[in-house]
């Protein structure tokens, strides 16, 4: 395999001119030198090093995606939108996923800090310990330090620019929506109590109910997952729902498992009990009965954190949330 000195000594020039030819320094090498290294390596089918191109530009194409997980729809989507945008500028999207590990998520970040990547935009809700999001911020404050561009999409926690989903903002409204519906009595699956988008949603949610003098919701807690909203709707039910008309659960997925744990009880959805998600992940649009939501431009978001990761210069953005009204409700 020919070298990078096996080049430079064809095209008659230093190793040094060579390297900033073809590892993609900043440094600029006029056209006619340029072309006879170019000409050079191809004849000898020379292969950049990639790392060297890192070490030489200061950062490499890379941009690092970090996620909870991508059996999730909602991170499958944004991810999607984040390679769609990295495209568009010639990069290439690696992505690590935490399994919401706060700290395989500080391990993702150093990793991704020591391979240079040009950017890290991690996609996510952040927890309620206090420690873990001090050490994440601490790892990504010295990817910033060289020179590193982080963005994320979640909770402003991280000294980042942000896209940040109306999470209370949609839950308040969708709130109201059902109560416009007629339903009084709720239950909420919440999610674990540890992660702030659960929380928020749950909160969001609640206050609303308070705000129009309906009862106070009963909470359920479970895993953020289908699994976990399949375990909460059967604890719903174990428990009783004589007094209920409508569960909201905190996310679409944990919306799926209630679903099929009503439907594995004979409880009908929506004759017997209303029921209602958040995010509007497109893989549940041909569920039958169709799911009442809160949708989020998933797709969107993917692409806009890409790209204030890649900017000089922004701002966090606010993301609004729309309330989809479909047939896993029903007017009372």
């Amino acid at each position: 395999m020919s070298t990078l000195e096996d080049v430079a000594r064809k095209a008659g020039v230093s190793l040094a001119t060579a390297s900033r030819v073809l590892n993609g320094s900043t440094r600029r090498v006029g056209a006619p030198l340029r072309e006879k290294v170019e000409r050079a390596a191809a004849e000898l089918g020379y292969e950049a090093n990639v790392a060297a191109q890192a070490l030489a530009r200061g950062s490499s194409n890379v941009v690092g995606l970090v996620v909870h997980t991508l059996d999730d729809p909602y991170f499958a989507t944004m991810a999607e939108g984040a390679i769609r945008a990295a495209e568009r500028h010639g990069l290439t999207v690696m992505v690590g996923t935490t399994r919401r590990d706060p700290e395989r998520e500080v391990e993702l970040v150093a990793t991704l800090r020591a391979q240079r990547s040009r950017a890290i935009v991690l996609a996510g809700s952040r927890t309620t310990d206090a420690g873990a999001t001090r050490r994440l911020r601490a790892e990504l404050d010295r990817y910033r330090a060289s020179g590193g561009r982080v963005a994320c999409v979640g909770q402003d926690l991280l000294g980042a620019v942000t896209v940040a989903p109306g999470n209370r903002e949609g839950a308040a409204a969708l709130a109201r929506a059902l109560a416009d519906l007629g339903h009084r009595h709720f239950a909420v699956l919440t999610g674990p109590a540890d992660l702030i988008t659960g929380v928020d949603r749950t909160e969001g949610f609640t206050r609303a109910l308070d705000e129009l003098a309906l009862p106070a919701p009963r909470l359920v807690p479970g895993g953020f997952d289908r699994d976990g909203g399949h375990t909460a709707a059967l604890d719903l039910l174990n428990a009783g729902t004589d007094d209920l008309t409508c569960v909201f659960a905190v996310n679409d997925v944990m919306a799926v498992g209630a679903l099929a744990a009503f439907r594995e009880r004979g409880v009908a959805v929506p004759d017997e009990l209303s029921v209602a998600g958040f995010d509007d992940i497109a893989t549940l649009r041909d569920l039958v009965p169709a799911l009442t939501t809160v949708r989020l431009p998933l797709t969107w978001m993917g692409e806009r954190v890409l790209e204030l990761a890649l900017a000089d210069d922004a701002a966090t953005e606010h993301v609004p949330a729309e309330i989809i009204l479909r047939e896993s409700t029903r007017k009372l």
